[in-house]
């Protein structure tokens, strides 16, 4: 049986771990090629070989994704590797504790901490977006797909510019999937609940209890499950849609 992206190049950020790693390996067995990018880079290596080590192709790169000039090198080096870019998953993105304000009501914020949340989970994605979308206007199409998250339809508590972020990023996929579904380009979101991966270890050490009480399917999700959201939207399967925000969360959402 044909994989659902074969012959495709996928361009993955935050590809060392979690959601990221486990969508770039999903990807690969589907028959893409891989570009995994990271600011981690020993982890997208790591990524890429597990890829190779199973017989697909994969490079790695390094990428700061609030950076412009690297974000366009990203690109560009995904395009000489493989020749061309298929679809994406701006996946890159970081948690409250990764900026020192876990735990913390909006007015507890740090001014720092706010404008690295926004730099990186928001204008991250609209920098890949900017670069992706001129490459597939060139080519005649392609397919990405952003992280966005529930955070990105509905307020969380102590988690101010993380909402903030996610928010815009499920805003940047709506308007993205108008400009462009006239150029055969397709922009989607996939919104995760919580997933068991290092991003969540540190709330769920805290409220674990208190969560799961929400979620219906009364267990968190696994990287995998969000995963199959992103290479469905990625492939030709989800030709008539776009502009979407998909929930991966074990009906966290449906309350």
């Amino acid at each position: 049986m044909v994989g659902m992206l074969a012959g495709k190049v996928a361009l993955i950020t935050g590809a060392a771990n979690g959601i990221g790693r486990e969508t770039a390996l999903l990807f690969a067995r589907e028959g893409a090629r891989v570009a995994a990018a990271d600011l981690d880079l020993k982890g997208a290596e790591e990524t890429a070989a597990l890829i190779r080590g199973a017989g697909g192709e994969a490079a790695a790169f390094s990428v700061e994704v609030s950076d412009a000039e690297q974000v366009e090198a990203m690109v560009n080096e995904t395009i000489v590797a493989f020749g061309r870019l298929d679809c994406a998953f701006n996946n890159a993105g970081i948690a409250p504790a990764h900026v020192g304000n876990n735990a913390k009501r909006m007015h507890e914020w740090s001014e720092e901490g706010f404008d690295r949340m926004i730099a990186v989970n928001l204008k991250g994605v609209w920098l890949c977006m900017k670069s992706e979308i001129a490459r597939m206007l060139e080519a005649g199409g392609g397919a990405i797909v952003n992280t966005s998250s529930i955070a990105g339809l509905a307020g969380l508590p102590t988690s101010s510019a993380y909402v903030a972020a996610k928010h815009g990023v499920s805003g940047l996929t709506r308007t993205a999937g108008i400009e462009y579904a006239g150029d055969d380009i397709r922009v989607n979101a996939v919104c995760p609940g919580y997933i068991a991966t290092d991003m969540t270890r540190e709330v769920m050490s805290r409220r674990g209890n208190e969560i799961l009480a929400r979620v219906p399917a009364r267990r968190m999700g696994e990287a995998r499950e969000v995963a199959e959201m992103a290479c469905w939207l990625c492939s030709d399967r989800a030709s008539f849609v776009t502009g979407a925000t998909y929930t991966v969360d074990g009906g966290y959402m449906a309350w």
